[in-house]
């Protein structure tokens, strides 16, 4: 690890902000919203700025972890507060507070209930997230995980919609699910590396120091997995996502897709790969068929929705598959494509919600009938969703473009079938997302509520424009945002293949010393053998 340039515990600072911002917020009487909402908002923008400063002290050439913090916590099991951040981690956490900054500002009209309530959640969560991609021990990184989740139980609890107690208890009951298996997944390694090294730790650098016997790699890696496909989510286990996004109120939808989706996919990178490598291997080609599946199913479920935050839900499940196929193409060009599209999800979705949420606010339904010719008197809403739509179908120019042709350079070089399939997921896309743009926003205004609604706002105009901004930097631009990740991709790649390596080994050699043994042991007990095999096999 690298010692923090700053000789400020930036890290710590940026997790406990939104907890000092819930400690001002309780002393706000609720009745007065105004200061509720601004005092969040600067907490927010806080967290924005702070997470900003840590790109001047950021060396991109190398793979370690930066802005270390370090101390004592449990030190009896080997429990240790411990931070650091390299560009992978550091990437999403700039996502994570600028999606909380824009979850405030969607919010600033559309919650008009239990004000107080809805922003502690806000900034609960916020919390959690960070803690999450900064954490380097796996306590830690458990208790944020599990932070995480109550805040959002909340948010779709009190502010959803109709159902959102069934979309609460199936979002819950699946979360609690994965969460108890990658538990055990974490105990697994903890003795698994006591007994190896003689230290029981649950720090993450040093458990990346043992190359694991395969038959653990292999159970472990199972748990893992269901903890963080359930979370990201991989087909099968997409289900509980639309409930959720459509219960959801705007700030918990762009929450939702924009980060915590993300915390599934980034454990993968972070755990499965560097830890268990040779399982990741071994699971590549079945997490390659579920990410294919995936994008075509969750194209054509799209393509079948008649509410608009329903269709985004399911494009979502598709574009989380592009993911999850370029971090298992296990190269360099599908991890680094797997990082960027994680971002571009985060922004490009997140608008979507946010978006949705902009005309529901102004007509209180989704369907996409009770729509059409909102050009006519939303021109400049029109402008931007047309900017987000190219993005999410991956238009050149745009940031999804970039992510998923890197994406299809890495799975074609690990298998060239997956990715012609995945390809058809682009396909997909396009018609989905321009059927609902041309049946929204063009044609004749065939329902008179429409005819009176008003265009954006400036709070709307600011929080759009600086997503699209974000959209078109990383669409022509995009080096900076590669140049943070790829030490450490490539670092990751490298390893993954060393440990193979010697893992392949270990077993080579288990099988010729038991059958060493079991051709000795026959040799004395009397069968006829040839004796110079025994020395062969030996050898």
């Amino acid at each position: 690890m690298i010692e923090n340039v700053f000789n400020i515990p930036i890290l710590t600072l940026l997790i406990f902000i939104p907890i000092a911002g819930i400690g001002l917020l309780t002393l706000i009487p609720a009745a007065n919203t105004r200061a509720i909402r601004f005092t969040t908002l600067g907490v927010a923008g806080l967290n924005q700025l702070l997470a900003l400063t840590l790109l001047f002290g950021f060396d991109p050439t190398t793979y370690k972890m930066q802005f270390a913090e370090s101390a004592a916590w449990i030190p009896e099991i080997g429990v240790t507060y411990v931070l650091g951040v390299d560009g992978m981690s550091l990437l999403l956490l700039l996502l994570t507070t600028f999606v909380a900054l824009i979850s405030v500002s969607c919010s600033w009209s559309a919650v008009e209930k239990q004000v107080k309530g809805f922003m502690i959640c806000l900034l609960l969560m916020e919390t959690g997230m960070i803690g999450v991609f900064v954490s380097l021990d796996l306590i830690l990184f458990f208790l944020f995980w599990e932070i995480g989740l109550i805040p959002m139980y909340f948010l779709i609890g009190i502010w959803g919609g109709q159902r959102k107690l069934y979309a609460t208890l199936k979002f819950f009951l699946y979360t609690i699910f994965g969460s108890v298996f990658m538990l055990v997944g974490i105990m697994a390694l903890y003795y698994a590396h006591g007994q190896t090294t003689g230290e029981y730790t649950f720090s993450l650098l040093k458990l990346y120091a043992v190359n694991y016997p395969y038959n653990l790699q292999f159970w472990v890696f199972l748990a893992f997995f269901l903890g963080f496909a359930i979370k990201v989510p991989v087909f099968p286990f997409h289900t509980w996502l639309p409930d959720a996004h459509v219960e959801a109120p705007t700030a918990g939808s762009v929450i939702l897709a924009g980060v915590l989706l993300k915390m599934g996919t980034y454990a993968f990178l972070r755990f499965n790969l560097p830890l268990l490598p040779s399982a990741s291997i071994a699971f590549t080609p079945f997490i390659l068929i579920l990410s294919v599946v995936g994008i075509i199913y969750g194209a054509f479920l799209a393509l079948a929705q008649q509410d608009i935050k329903k269709l985004v839900a399911y494009s979502s499940v598709s574009h989380l598959g592009f993911v999850m196929a370029g971090i298992f193409a296990l190269n360099q060009q599908g991890i680094d494509g797997g990082i960027l599209q994680m971002i571009n999800h985060g922004i490009s979705t997140g608008a979507l919600f946010l978006i949705v949420g902009m005309i529901y606010e102004r007509r209180h339904t989704r369907r996409i009938e009770d729509f059409g010719g909102l050009a006519r008197v939303m021109p400049v809403f029109a402008a931007f969703v047309l900017v987000v739509v190219f993005s999410s179908i991956g238009l050149p120019g745009t940031n999804g473009f970039i992510g998923e042709i890197l994406i299809l350079i890495g799975v074609f070089k690990a298998n060239v079938l997956a990715a012609v399939l995945a390809t058809t997921g682009i396909i997909l896309a396009a018609v989905y997302m321009l059927w609902m743009y041309q049946r929204v926003i063009f044609g004749k205004i065939t329902h008179p509520a429409n005819e009176e609604l008003k265009d954006l706002n400036g709070r709307e105009i600011i929080t759009l424009a600086s997503i699209v901004l974000l959209i078109l930097w990383i669409g022509i631009y995009p080096k900076p945002f590669l140049r943070l990740t790829s030490a450490g991709t490539s670092h990751l790649v490298s390893t993954v293949q060393q440990k193979h390596a010697q893992t392949q080994a270990q077993r080579v050699a288990i099988r010729v010393q038991g059958q060493a043994v079991w051709v000795s042991t026959s040799y004395r007990t009397g069968n006829r053998q040839n004796p110079n095999i025994e020395i062969q096999n030996k050898y």
